[in-house]
């Protein structure tokens, strides 16, 4: 194999492993960058806090104002729904006060789900499941 062969080959495999890679907390809290502009972790701005998000019924933490579409929807968080709502929160919550078309990259929003749970379980998050 010629060398040009060869480093076509190495590109062409260093992309497909990025494309399986697992998903990466540090990337995540790039794309949540994007998030910022509504929702902070440990307090509600326009949109609910993050803190506690996993295994919380959607539309449920206390003194936030919620669309009734949220609050009907019986939505549990976790990786499998975060990842339906956050590619398409409006297709998935149909009259939700979320105006953020959503993430269409799997990756991202693989990064963004593996961001919230690292911070789920670390300061400002830690300790406050129990106050929510």
């Amino acid at each position: 194999m010629s060398i040009g062969r060869w480093l076509l080959a190495a590109a062409a495999l260093a992309g497909a492993a990025h494309a399986w890679a697992l998903p990466d907390a540090v990337r995540g809290e790039q794309v949540y960058a994007r998030c910022l502009a509504c929702h902070a972790l440990a307090v509600d701005r326009v949109g609910p806090r993050h803190c506690g998000l996993f295994g919380r019924l959607a539309g449920s933490v206390p003194g936030f104002t919620y669309s009734e579409a949220m609050k009907k929807s019986k939505i549990v968080w976790n990786d499998k729904t975060l990842d339906r709502f956050l590619a398409k929160p409006l297709a998935m919550v149909p009259g939700t006060a979320m105006t953020y078309d959503g993430v269409a990259d799997p990756t991202e929003r693989a990064d963004l789900i593996a961001y919230l749970k690292r911070t789920d379980e670390a300061p400002p998050c830690s300790g406050r499941r129990a106050r929510q």
